[in-house]
């Protein structure tokens, strides 16, 4: 078995066990309050740098000013509780327009 197949089973096994460990611990340990706000903001911080780098990168430089446009109307859409489909649509109608106006 080779290193990168023994390290995605790894992962595999790992991720099966942290789905786990929710509903088997349930009801049986309980979070200060303190710690149940930082683990929410940080899911917070873990979802905006996931956005960021996904919106503003490609290839290890800038994606250009149509990704992050489309992306930023989306969200507000998003914001303004549009249906899901507009969400996706509106963000990327927005960056291929943008595109074929020549704004990579």
């Amino acid at each position: 078995m080779s290193a990168t197949v023994a390290m995605i089973l790894a992962l595999a096994v790992g991720t099966y066990a942290f789905r786990l460990v929710g509903p088997a611990l349930h009801g049986r340990v309980d979070l200060p309050a303190r710690v149940q706000e930082l683990l929410s903001a940080g899911a917070i911080v873990l979802l905006t740098a996931l956005l960021a780098t996904g919106a503003l990168t490609e290839g290890g430089g800038f994606a250009g000013w149509a990704r992050p446009i489309g992306v930023l109307v989306g969200g507000v859409l998003a914001w303004r509780r549009a249906p899901f489909v507009v969400v996706v649509l509106g963000a990327a109608g927005t960056a291929a327009v943008l595109r074929a106006f020549g704004m990579a």
